[in-house]
């Protein structure tokens, strides 16, 4: 049976959707940290209308990060379908890794996302703060539900509050996890 076409959201206002995002839940991805903590993502506009994303995970006390930039699969269109491409370290040339994020809901306020990708096979719960209500957390779960994921698969990432800031611990540029994980592989 083919799934149903996904939902996304229409109108995304980019300038208030910038700023620092914590991961509350994801498809934990293969190649991710399996104790990665703190997960989260910032985005900040470029004067092109591209976005800058840093992606941060801290795991055995050292913080991982991963920079690479958004912009508009298609400009013409008002749906909140985004590339994200990643340049990989350390492989020469640099390669960039393009990986599909399409904005499934947002609330009016800009507090909380759920975001997913044609595959199906990603998916994460964002909010501006650490930790998110059961009920609006179940909410969107419901919605992934019913835009054909497999909510089985959602993994709460722990935050700590007050969350880490700037460069606390050890650097591990490594980073490849999160390459891996946006292209689906």
């Amino acid at each position: 049976m083919a799934k149903k076409q996904m939902e996304v959201v229409k109108g995304l206002d980019l300038q208030r959707y910038m700023g620092r995002w914590y991961e509350i839940a994801s498809f934990p991805s293969f190649f991710q940290p399996k104790n990665g903590v703190d997960t989260r993502a910032t985005y900040t506009l470029n004067e092109d209308g591209t976005v800058h994303v840093l992606n941060e995970t801290w795991s055995d006390g050292k913080r991982s990060s991963i920079e690479g930039s958004a912009y508009k699969a298609n400009p013409n269109s008002d749906e909140a379908k985004l590339k994200v491409k990643f340049y990989v370290p350390p492989f020469l040339p640099i390669i960039p890794v393009v990986g599909d994020y399409w904005v499934l809901f947002i609330d009016d306020e800009y507090q909380y996302a759920l975001i997913g990708q044609p595959s199906r096979k990603y998916l994460w719960i964002l909010c501006r703060r650490t930790h998110l209500d059961d009920e609006i957390y179940n909410q969107l779960v419901e919605k992934a539900k019913s835009e054909g994921y497999d909510v089985s698969k959602l993994h709460k990432t722990p935050q700590t509050d007050p969350p880490p800031e700037g460069d606390a611990g050890p650097k591990d540029t490594k980073g490849i996890w999160w390459f891996k994980s946006l292209l689906g592989k």
